[in-house]
């Protein structure tokens, strides 16, 4: 083979050897960063990680909220209307954030099933719903 063919092979071989290793190593260090959603179906059924971060969401249950007297513990239901999933959140609630109403939340679920919230997203008005919420509702409840 020619000095200067081989050379080019050489090059050649490198940049594909690096930019492999450089998409690799980007898709480990990106990889603890993805926050999955799951909706309350899923998590009950077992399909969400323990101790990971993650999105649910859905309907807040009606009735389900429960105020701490001496601190800003607040703890409510989650429901796609198949399943429910028991949430836990210490800080101040979004002011849209009510009963029966959408919400998401990031955090992680614990190995007896009780989520504990570290963030509560709730709708900003009356017609928007998270796309991931209106999906999920959507397959829990086909007909509606």
């Amino acid at each position: 083979m020619h000095p200067l063919r081989r050379q080019r092979l050489f090059i050649v071989l490198f940049i594909l050897i690096a930019t492999g290793l450089a998409a690799a190593l980007m898709g480990y260090a990106l990889r603890e960063n993805i926050n999955l959603f799951y909706p309350p179906s899923d998590i009950v059924a077992g399909k969400a990680p323990v101790g990971r971060d993650i999105r649910a969401g859905g309907m807040v249950l009606e009735g389900s909220v429960k105020r701490a007297t001496d601190s800003l513990q607040v703890s409510f239901i989650v429901t796609d209307y198949q399943a429910n999933v028991p949430v836990t959140y210490t800080g101040i609630l979004p002011d849209l954030f009510s009963e029966g109403e959408g919400v998401v939340v990031s955090g992680q679920l614990d190995s007896k099933g009780l989520f504990h919230a570290q963030q509560v997203l709730a709708k900003h008005d009356e017609k928007y719903m998270p796309p991931e919420v209106s999906e999920a509702l959507k397959k829990a409840n086909p007909e509606t």
